[in-house]
């Protein structure tokens, strides 16, 4: 039988030695790693620090025995499971974005531990975190979604800058564009006729209605504007003639919103969540709506009647005498 090398017996020693380390030890180490070779924010550490002392803290309860550098590699996957779990349902439960973001903190810290001391535990890859839920879009009240589009701008004293974003934004909810896909029609596009083919996210094409309101606003710009629109340039544009930037109609509307009272999520956008919330809630069916916005999935327009029923209930508990 043949003899361990020296080379062989000092690595044991050493990485024997190594998996002795304290986890509270490893857990200093990574922190002033974080705060020294990466130079992240004071806060930033802090929130490691807070996320990955109440990790460590719950197993070694969990555990019931003291925590050291071996202890961590060798976790399983029920003992990462049970930390979620405490989580998600402990005196204090968090959110699912809140269970990812400590879940992200300790894959951070183990793959810290396996670059400082080539040490790795096997389980934690196969540790999924609960999916965040979507956010439900957030759309504007029929009153708030005119009184937007009619404003235009609060600043402008040329006829053709109101012309120009009151387009824009009635593309946005009238026809339930994109900013992007509003600002990106070319000359090529006009005369808007009663539809138009657009090809969005991910090179799906869609055909679009286009109401009398819609092509009335965006001739009124064509007249208004004394800029030339080529075929094959975009034909909206900036104060100087260049291409029109999403940020400036943004700008536009974060201005129009506090003086017409609205809320922070006035947004272009929300417009058209508007377009789709409105439609629902005057009869349109799921399947036209997805195809209207260019929704590869179904389940992406579903939010929308998540969002009609929310307000069904706020209704009901604003007026019903007995809510």
């Amino acid at each position: 039988m043949r003899k361990p090398s020296l080379t062989w017996l000092c690595h044991s020693m050493t990485m024997s030695a190594t998996l002795k380390i304290p986890a509270d030890e490893t857990l200093a180490i990574f922190l002033a790693h974080l705060s020294g070779e990466r130079r992240l924010a004071e806060k930033t550490v802090e929130a490691y620090q807070r996320d990955l002392s109440s990790f460590l803290g719950f197993i070694a309860s969990h555990l019931d025995t003291p925590l050291h550098l071996g202890t961590l590699t060798a976790l399983k996957p029920t003992d990462f499971r049970a930390y979620l779990a405490h989580k998600r349902r402990g005196d204090a439960p968090l959110s699912p974005a809140s269970i990812q973001r400590q879940l992200s903190a300790i894959r951070t810290f183990y793959r810290y531990l396996e670059r400082r001391w080539d040490v790795k535990n096997a389980a934690l890859p196969l540790i999924k975190g609960p999916r965040p839920k979507r956010p439900l879009p957030k759309p504007l009240s029929i009153s708030g979604a005119k009184d937007l589009i009619s404003e235009g701008t609060l600043i402008s004293t040329e006829p053709w800058i109101d012309a120009r974003n009151i387009a824009v934004l009635i593309l946005c909810y009238g026809a339930g564009l994109r900013i992007s896909e509003a600002l990106g029609l070319t000359g090529a596009d006009l005369p808007l006729g009663k539809s138009l083919v657009l090809t969005g996210k991910g090179g799906k094409t869609r055909l679009v209605p286009i109401l009398p309101a819609i092509r009335t606003a965006v001739q009124k710009y064509i007249r208004l504007t004394p800029y030339t629109v080529p075929s094959n340039q975009p034909i909206f544009r900036g104060t100087r003639g260049g291409v029109l930037r999403p940020e400036i109609i943004q700008k536009e509307v974060r201005k129009l919103r506090g003086a017409l009272g609205l809320p922070e999520t006035a947004t272009p956008h929300a417009l058209r969540h508007s377009f789709a919330t409105h439609l629902l809630a005057g009869g349109g069916d799921l399947r036209t709506i997805q195809q209207l916005l260019g929704h590869a999935s179904l389940s992406t327009t579903q939010r929308y009647t998540e969002v009609d029923a929310a307000a069904l209930v706020n209704v009901h508990k604003a007026a019903h005498p007995r809510a």
